[in-house]
């Protein structure tokens, strides 16, 4: 499929002004494609040449001002437009298009329990061509008028109200000006709960074999919903632009959501099937309120061009935790971002495919590279780079620029330039510059503090290397004279960064000094030598949540610059978690732990001693969480004793009683988690797998049987899965991950050995044959995490090398191999002492 250039999109946006689509789809013509039919009303403002962008199946027809045009002449997926007068234009284009199985275009899924077929479209960045005739870029807005010819049954949703005008044909009402990209139609047999809120339809939706999850959680759904609303509107002087708000929840969805106007897309992994816990459902609620931030920064005022998604999900990221803290229970929401989310822009941000948060416009010379940019940089690190901003700007100048950007770009484009301008006009503070130093720059500063102290003063000087000014908090804390293990808060103040010569401080030598205390800056930090003795012997006493996020990401960053040895890791988690109360840092050190510090950073020779420290440090928690109080932190403990477990014992012993001594219950998350471990451990076989899957046939039962199946010790179930995700197209996007996560296991290196040098030749041929979603997926999921070596790394590189590697997977391959050099750099510094 050919990308469109920046340079294209320009000339094409001072040629055109496009007033208006009407379009028709046909959903009832069969399972392989679905009919579209698009006329496209716009205006030339001069006499010229352009396109119009389309992938059919099969394109019948097209006619431009009534003259019929060469259906011929679409040539990679453009359809050339010669000879255009000024004025105004009426173009026709009548076609077959596919359903997609990856997540793009229009997916369709067919639900295994019932049968029930659905569909929904994913238009970004650039897939509306394949659900219609289109101009397709962000910059050239237009209003939307669409109907629906459906199967008996179902219900379409889309941008705007929709009516049953009968005959399975539904029509929504016409949008105000949308980029194509949010144009949105999600249809099927809809399970629905709707209601009222200022006047304005709101309405959750889901497949209706997940009906009775979604009616369980629809009134935390919706309050989360109206207080997030209500609470924009505080912010906000702009009021909610569109006709109603939508949300649904959809099957096999790549991303978390979309910001569709109106009809907002999740995947459906958040209707909760099994357990969770608060952190997961605080999580849900953080992605309701970060995509509806963007009907504001996103919808009603849209980038001009790609260079500039960084400022939709920065703003939408900062939004989204911010005003869950404001408007919910969910008050605590800064620590799981610290933990989970920052995390991922720091290691983003290291990596050599780096890049600023507003990238220079030559650096996004065309859609393809726009799409390299989704990443822990344009989420994260542009959120902390705002909150920071906020921190230096205060929050009431803030909004305002905010309020004037939103009034001076509505239903329209907008560029950083103008952002910044809008923000500048609302304070005397120098945004200009702030933005040049935060916003153009790449890296991680590094604050490393030293202190001094005579008799009861003390001193701290912060070097600091990076070249971003810092407005941080340092926390000062003692050690509880009536409690050895806790620490007690002497001071928090605010200091900036370059900093000026410190001033002596009273109190005498702080047993620990905690640059960026409440993580309002996006900075790295060491610790001086007595803090950091405090920290590993102390961290669970530290009083604050936020606090203990800032240190714990301080040791992670510690063990992957090699400053801290990873089992020194895990003895800091097997001390300090059993007493940790907040669900966000325990989910995240165990995540951390596992995954990359016991799975990537410890050699084989040294698994099985790391993977019991974790076996213990789990049933420490266990232990503590036996009275039934804290039945989230017990969960997450359950999960990590699971994916640890090196024997078949007490795992299959609980998959036969159904439950976990003490609690909880295994239902199918559990259930399915436990199979996939005893799988790997060559403790089940093909036919208790089918068993379980008979039990839940659920599309999340397929996806657990295809994992499981994938991780079994059997030179047949490999060559089976091999062929299933690479040999074979038939896979869709979930079921290709599922495989993928089964099939690299540490504990199988001989049996998988000789499939990692097939991976670099299979997974360049499948990116090229089923595109940029797949392409990610395979780079993600199905890239041999588990061979830290030489060899493997010299395999990477060679297949960078080659000129036909797709863009999205070689950005993944890249970032793959990066985090492999890493690992053998932790792994020889360990070696060495």
């Amino acid at each position: 499929m050919s990308v469109l250039t920046r340079d294209e999109a320009q000339t094409r946006a001072q040629l055109l002004d496009v007033r208006r689509y009407e379009i028709a789809l046909d959903l009832t013509t069969g399972v392989e494609t679905f009919d579209s039919r698009t006329v496209i009303t716009f205006t030339a403002a001069a006499d010229g040449d352009t396109f119009v962008e389309l992938k059919p199946a099969h394109l019948r027809s097209v006619t431009l001002d009534g003259t019929p045009l060469d259906p011929a002449g679409l040539e990679d997926n453009r359809l050339a437009l010669l000879g255009l007068t000024a004025g105004e234009h009426e173009l026709r284009v009548d076609a077959a298009m596919r359903y997609s199985r990856t997540g793009e275009g229009m997916h369709r899924f067919t639900d295994p329990t019932d049968g029930e077929a659905y569909v929904y479209t994913q238009l970004f960045m650039d897939d509306v061509q394949r659900v219609f005739a289109a101009f397709d870029q962000p910059d050239l807005k237009s209003e939307f008028a669409l109907t629906v010819t459906a199967p008996k049954g179902w219900t379409v949703l889309a941008n705007g109200v929709t009516e049953h005008l009968g005959e399975g044909r539904w029509r929504a009402a016409p949008t105000p000006p949308l980029s194509t990209y949010l144009v949105a139609v999600a249809a099927g047999p809809w399970h629905s709960v709707r209601t009222e809120h200022r006047g304005l339809p709101f309405g959750i939706h889901c497949r209706r074999s997940l009906a009775p999850y979604l009616d369980a959680d629809a009134e935390e759904l919706l309050d989360i919903t109206r207080a997030c609303f209500d609470r924009y509107h505080e912010k906000f002087t702009e009021p909610y632009p569109f006709d109603s708000y939508d949300q649904a929840f959809v099957p096999e969805f790549n991303a978390g959501a979309m910001e569709n106007p109106g009809l907002v897309t999740f995947r459906d992994e958040y209707v909760f099937r099994s357990a969770v816990t608060d952190t997961q459902r605080q999580t849900r609620a953080m992605v309701v309120a970060h995509e509806m931030a963007h009907m504001w920064f996103g919808d009603l005022v849209t980038l001009r061009w790609w260079d500039d998604i960084w400022l939709n999900e920065s703003f939408a990221e900062y939004m989204g935790y911010q005003t869950l803290t404001e408007a919910t229970r969910f008050t605590d929401t800064w620590v799981d971002f610290g933990v989970a989310r920052k995390s991922w822009g720091y290691d983003a941000d290291q990596r050599p495919s780096t890049h600023p948060v507003a990238p220079d416009p030559d650096a996004v010379p065309d859609t393809a590279s726009a799409m390299l940019n989704f990443d822990g940089i344009s989420y994260a690190k542009g959120a902390s780079a705002l909150r920071q901003l906020v921190a230096w700007l205060g929050e009431k100048d803030f909004l305002a620029g905010i309020n004037a950007h939103f009034a001076r770009h509505k239903f329209a484009n907008a560029t950083l330039a103008d952002f910044i301008d809008n923000l500048a006009s609302a304070t005397d503070r120098d945004v200009h510059g702030w933005a040049q130093a935060w916003l153009r720059t790449t890296g991680v500063d590094t604050f490393t503090p030293s202190v001094a102290h005579s008799g009861r003063e003390w001193t701290l000087a912060l070097e600091h290397d990076g070249s971003r000014p810092h407005r941080v908090a340092v926390g000062v804390y003692d050690r509880d004279l009536s409690d050895g293990r806790a620490l007690v808060l002497r001071e928090r103040y605010e200091t900036d960064v370059p900093q000026r010569e410190g001033a002596a401080r009273d109190g005498g030598r702080p047993a620990l000094v905690v640059p960026n205390d409440q993580d309002l800056t996006y900075a790295k930090i060491r610790l001086d030598e007595v803090s950091q003795a405090t920290v590993l012997a102390s961290l669970s006493g530290v009083p604050d949540a936020l606090t203990r996020a800032v240190l714990w990401n301080a040791l992670r960053d510690m063990v992957r610059d090699g400053d801290l040895a990873p089992g020194a890791y895990l003895e800091a988690a097997r001390a300090h978690l059993p007493a940790e109360s907040d669900l966000a840092v325990v989910s995240g050190v165990l995540m951390f732990a596992g995954s990359v510090v016991t799975g990537r950073y410890t050699p084989q020779e040294g698994r099985a001693a790391a993977l019991a420290t974790l076996d213990a440090l789990c049933h420490d928690v266990i232990r503590r969480t036996e009275d039934g109080s804290q039945p989230g932190l017990r969960l997450i403990a359950v999960r990590a004793l699971i994916d640890a477990a090196t024997q078949p014992e007490p795992l299959a012993t609980w998959l036969s009683q159904g439950a976990v001594p003490g609690g909880p219950e295994l239902d199918p998350e559990l259930r399915w988690r436990v199979l996939a471990r005893l799988a790997v451990l060559d403790a089940t076989d093909e036919g208790a797998i089918g068993a379980e899957l008979r039990r839940d046939p659920s599309a999340t039962g397929q996806e657990g049987a295809a994992r499981c199946r994938a991780a079994l010790p059997d030179a047949g179930a490999k060559s089976r899965a091999w062929e299933a995700m690479f040999g074979s197209d038939e896979l869709s996007n979930y079921l290709f991950t599922a495989t993928a996560q089964g099939f690299w296991q540490p504990e199988q290196d001989e049996l998988v050995r000789p499939y990692v040098a097939r991976y670099f030749e299979d997974s360049v041929a499948l990116a090229e044959r089923r595109g940029p979603a797949m392409a990610e997926a395979a780079g993600r999921h199905a890239f041999p995490l588990f061979a830290v070596d030489e060899e493997t790394l010299r395999l990477g590189e060679r297949c960078l090398e080659r000129t036909d590697v797709l863009p999205a997977l070689r950005r993944r391959l890249a970032d793959q191999l990066d985090d492999l050099e890493r690992a053998l750099r932790v792994r020889g510094k360990a070696a060495q002492g």
